[in-house]
């Protein structure tokens, strides 16, 4: 058996959706993630990026970035560990620890391998990963990494977490979530997690990619939202929503992110983080520390486009957060609404199986700090017409 049969087989499944004319995905991007882009030559809204407080744009973020090429050069040329640990990768984690009120902080090359090398590291052969059915792919991943066991709950489902929680009494526990899901942005009911794990002897890991500069009065993210800052064992997020860059880090007590700093592999076989990457995430910090404004206006956004949604009789699902999916339940209808928003000048994500579970395809639509009332009401529009034009409404 040839080893590229595979390759064959997908190639053709994917040539076959591209001739339809219903190929989303690796869309060519021709201008800067902003509240509006260019892509094939046309200026849409953006209403799916995770650039959710607009910093990728801001000037104080570039120009860090300039900064820190000009002083450090465009890469560290090997990893942390040995040769490529700036004074500004350290800078950066005070700064972290500080914002998220943890002891020690450790920053990755991207919020992937954070969670391979955290996960993996800190599983061993009698312990057991508790996952939220719902969690990010790289959880997943770090957890099938890892020499522990994996147990799936229910999404959000306390009666199912307990059940597993009860089951493994005599292993050493990691109960990890998503603080805002990905896919239908609802919030983890981290309250009663925490309350499971003290009952049961869990500790409790939330990776807040789409929670950091979103949730909590300070954009803390989760933890913050529900005054849970000191109950969380570790908060993991990475830098490519909210903080405008790309890589990851990891927060929690002295101790075990120590722990992870010497063995996660990920970080350790891994080429560091480059100096203007680092230096825009310290400016992102900056800003979002000193104008809570943006993080007031990405909330009227938000508030704003859920009514919006709900008055025109859209299944926004458990959404709470500015990502709102449009719950569609048919594939080829996803992508047939994706296209004729597209051709209404709307950019959006078409979500379908294995990304959700099949029955909850849907787009994927998502809202920044920077998006204009005009803009919003544009996006309104169109998904208004396009409803009613496909029957949905």
């Amino acid at each position: 058996m040839d080893l590229f049969e595979k390759c064959v087989k997908v190639n053709e499944q994917v040539r076959e959706v591209y001739d339809s004319g219903n190929y989303f995905f690796f869309r060519k991007l021709e201008s800067a993630q902003d509240s509006e882009v260019m892509v094939n030559g046309r200026r849409v809204i953006m209403a799916g990026s995770n650039n959710y407080l607009g910093l990728t744009t801001h000037p104080r973020v570039k120009e860090a970035a300039i900064k820190a090429v000009e002083k450090y050069g465009s890469g560290c040329a090997g990893s942390r560990f040995l040769n490529g640990n700036l004074e500004i990768h350290e800078e950066l984690e005070t700064k972290l620890a500080r914002f998220f009120r943890k002891e020690a902080a450790l920053v990755f090359a991207t919020g992937y391998q954070t969670n391979l090398g955290a996960i993996s590291a800190l599983l061993g052969r009698n312990d057991v990963a508790i996952i939220d059915k719902y969690d990010h792919a790289s959880i997943i991943d770090g957890c099938r990494l890892s020499f522990g066991k994996v147990k799936k709950f229910r999404h959000n489902d306390m009666k199912d977490l307990e059940r597993i929680l009860e089951a493994m009494k005599d292993k050493g526990k990691l109960i990890i979530v998503d603080g805002v899901f990905s896919m239908e942005g609802d919030i983890a009911d981290l309250p009663s997690i925490v309350k499971l794990a003290k009952v049961y002897g869990a500790r409790v890991m939330v990776d807040d990619a789409h929670g950091v500069g979103v949730l909590g009065e300070g954009g803390r993210g989760t933890a913050e939202h529900f005054g849970l800052e000191n109950e969380v064992d570790l908060i993991m997020g990475t830098y490519s929503k909210s903080l405008a860059a790309i890589g990851g880090f990891v927060a929690g007590s002295w101790e075990v992110i120590n722990y992870i700093k010497h063995t996660a592999r990920s970080m350790i076989f891994s080429a560091s983080l480059p100096p203007a990457l680092v230096a825009s995430v310290s400016a992102a910090l900056d800003i979002i520390e000193e104008q809570p404004q943006l993080l007031t206006q990405l909330w009227k956004n938000t508030r704003k486009m859920l009514q919006g949604y709900k008055e025109m009789g859209f299944d926004t699902g458990m959404s709470e957060t500015p990502i709102i999916p449009i719950i569609i339940g048919d594939t080829m209808k996803v992508f047939g609404m994706c296209k004729l928003l597209f051709e209404n000048g709307i950019f959006v994500n078409p979500v379908a199986s294995p990304a959700v579970p099949p029955g909850r395809e849907l787009l994927r639509t998502s809202y920044m700090a920077t998006h204009t009332e005009e803009q919003l009401n544009r996006v309104l529009e169109a998904f208004k017409k396009v409803g009613k034009q496909m029957g949905l409404i």
